[in-house]
């Protein structure tokens, strides 16, 4: 009689596993790191969904919609969430994804309307420095300078890219000069975000690219003033990241769910203290106090999904060339 109890118990318990669903997730390594917003968002999302949240952690955010392209409509993942602006047009025309019915109240610096892709946060790019540093204003200035920088590969990391296309916009048919100068400020060019700050964190660069909101994280988790992102005369390129369901998923209903639980204040309020970028929707007790001190880019640059996806490969191989001579 014991035995057939603890077998019934089993079989009650490994059919309750059977049947929770799973939604995979892919995103990048920062967004599933112990102090990224992965955990908190798992364990408030599972709260209400009944479901198993899998957040799969695929390298950089460019990295992302490589190995979608790779695994095509085979993909284990539901979801992409880490995709930005600047590769949505290239994400359409896999015709991996599908349509959603997110509506929100954005408090993006931009109107957003897009039919397959739910913007979550958003924020301006620059080079974090020392606050004493005294640094160039802009790009020509840098490269001028003695300062060593550490950047990211465009083809990897969508920091990296939008690098790519703030030079490109600031500077037009002049962005190759720009940067044959700043080849030589270039320490090294790392595959994503993570190594190139933990590179500068350990003192190998003056200047690491990340973004105006990053000083926040020293400020408001380490009570540390001394990091500051250099303001540049010419703008900031912004970001805008989003998320995406895919069309061959077998968990629409439950895809859907998530992305609608994104632009809640569940899934919002954990952006800026975890993400450490703005949140796409500002929640209700507003901002963490830190984030008034950051700087205001006096100008935003930002290109459309399409300008960027056509201007990409020209732009990628005139920074390949000036770097590699």
């Amino acid at each position: 009689m014991k035995y057939l109890a603890f077998a019934t118990g089993m079989l009650a318990a490994t059919t309750a596993i059977a049947e929770t669903p799973v939604l995979t997730v892919y995103t990048y390594d920062s967004f599933v790191s112990d102090w990224g917003p992965g955990p908190s968002v798992e364990k408030a999302f599972e709260a209400q969904c009944g479901c198993d949240l899998k957040l799969v952690g695929a390298g950089d955010g460019a990295a992302l919609l490589a190995r979608l392209k790779l695994e095509g409509a085979r993909s284990d993942a539901d979801v992409v969430l880490g995709l930005d602006t600047n590769l949505v047009a290239a994400a359409r025309e896999t015709g991996l994804f599908s349509d959603h019915s997110v509506t929100a109240e954005y408090t993006l610096p931009i109107d957003w309307s897009d039919s397959q892709f739910v913007p979550f946060d958003w924020g301006y790019f620059a080079f974090v420095k020392a606050a004493e540093l005294e640094a160039p204003t802009n790009f020509k200035d840098l490269a001028d300078s003695d300062l060593k920088i550490v950047i990211q590969d465009p083809r990897s990391s969508t920091p990296g890219l939008g690098l790519l296309l703030w030079v490109k916009e600031a500077y037009g048919d002049e962005a190759k000069s720009v940067w044959e100068g700043l080849a030589d400020n270039v320490v090294t060019v790392t595959k994503g975000w993570s190594e190139a700050y933990g590179l500068f964190l350990d003192g190998e660069a003056d200047m690491v690219l990340s973004y105006t909101t990053s000083p926040a994280y020293h400020l408001i988790a380490e009570e540390d003033a001394s990091k500051a992102a250099a303001a540049f005369d010419e703008g900031h390129y912004m970001q805008i990241e989003v998320a995406g369901k895919l069309a061959a998923s077998d968990q629409q209903d439950l895809a859907d769910q998530f992305l609608a639980f994104m632009v809640t204040d569940d899934f919002q309020a954990i952006i800026p203290t975890t993400n450490w970028m703005y949140p796409a929707v500002t929640p209700k007790e507003g901002l963490p106090k830190g984030f008034e001190t950051l700087i205001t880019p006096e100008k935003s640059l930002l290109v459309s999904p399409e300008k960027a996806d056509m201007v990409r490969d020209a732009a990628l191989a005139e920074w390949l060339d000036a770097l590699s001579q």
